[in-house]
């Protein structure tokens, strides 16, 4: 099976990597700490209700414990989902994170795509509305987008929260970057699932913690029958001990996602900033990655200066020549940069 994502170091060895999205400082200490000492534990069964770091993630988000539910990294809550509600018809706004095709496809489910436009950056737009009808029995939303970084704005997922109440849709909105955001506080809607049953908040915490190999990630919603049926639809022990214990320890992080946050947004700046300079055509971004665009095989080029990108050819809706890269510390910024500027001059001409 092709590989379809970024972080593939291990076919790209002694490479640069700015295809995955990930905190740029790495893992924290106590998280590593606390997922080493956990090791003492393997001898036993994992936790397979996840309470204790159910406990601590429903009093930092405040909501109640029984609506979250843990699984192996984002993606494994993904496919348990589609496959507890079994969907006859998806919509999907289109390019979009590859897992939400994939989990539907593998239930046999029908998939619908509405396309967004480059000319408004592949921003949400009113006509995604008349889509959500009764036909319709899942929907999958990203903010921040994945692959454009782009929050969709609250107003317009209350809009649409309001139609898939109205049918009976299940609202799958894949928050995952979202502690990337400058906004985050004010950009989600996690607070609603409270009163909306048909919101499903999916969020990750090896992203911003930087712990991708360890896999944890956690949903929310007040829908206790469909929680059951994700129960149910599942191997139990998804979630191991090391996983568990470091996304405890994860939560106690709250200066260092601070901190993080504050320098993704001010190197985002200045990196957007550094792209205008060689007139690269770029997306606006509200997360730690940017989405670009150049008739030039960047992806290639690139690589050849032991630089990793993420190529978003196979991104259904972009094609050839779209390009993603996250942003690292402030020497790697500056190393990328200089590739695209040596790569332009020897082109002689525009990207």
């Amino acid at each position: 099976m092709e590989y379809v994502h970024g972080g593939d170091i291990y076919t790209h060895k002694g490479m640069t990597d700015f295809s995955v999205n990930l905190n740029p400082f790495g893992p924290g200490r106590a998280v590593v700490e606390a997922a080493r000492k956990s090791m003492d534990q393997i001898g036993n069964y994992p936790d397979a209700s996840c309470r204790k770091l159910k406990s601590a993630l429903a009093k930092r988000l405040e909501v109640p414990a029984e609506h979250i539910i843990c699984g192996n990294g984002a993606a494994d809550l993904i496919f348990t989902a589609v496959l507890a509600d079994c969907p006859r018809k998806a919509l999907i706004p289109v390019p979009a994170f590859a897992e939400y095709e994939q989990a539907l496809r593998a239930t046999g489910c029908e998939i619908c795509y509405y396309k967004k436009r480059e000319a408004t950056g592949f921003q949400l737009e009113e006509d995604f509305l008349d889509l959500l009808n009764e036909d319709i029995d899942m929907v999958f939303l990203c903010s921040p987008d994945n692959p454009t970084g782009k929050l969709i704005d609250r107003s317009m997922l209350w809009k649409i929260l309001a139609r898939c109440e109205t049918y009976g849709i299940r609202m799958v909105l894949d928050e995952c970057f979202i502690d990337f955001a400058e906004n985050a506080a004010t950009a989600s809607i996690l607070a609603d699932t409270k009163r909306w049953r048909t919101l499903f908040i999916l969020r990750s915490l090896t992203k911003m913690h930087a712990i991708p190999g360890i896999r944890i990630g956690y949903a929310v919603t007040s829908d206790m029958e469909f929680l059951e049926k994700m129960e149910q639809s599942r191997q139990p022990w998804s979630v191991s001990i090391p996983a568990q214990v470091a996304g405890m320890a994860s939560l106690k992080e709250g200066m260092r996602v601070k901190r993080t946050c504050d320098f993704t947004n001010r190197e985002r700046i200045w990196m957007e900033n550094e792209l205008n300079k060689l007139g690269i055509t770029h997306y606006p971004s509200d997360a730690n990655f940017i989405l670009m665009r150049s008739g030039i095989n960047l992806y290639e080029k690139l690589k050849k200066q032991k630089i990793l990108i993420r190529d978003c050819s196979n991104y259904k809706g972009l094609g050839e020549g779209y390009y993603r890269v996250c942003m690292r510390q402030r020497g790697d910024n500056q190393k990328l940069i200089d590739a695209l500027g040596e790569i332009l001059y020897a082109g002689q001409g525009e990207f």
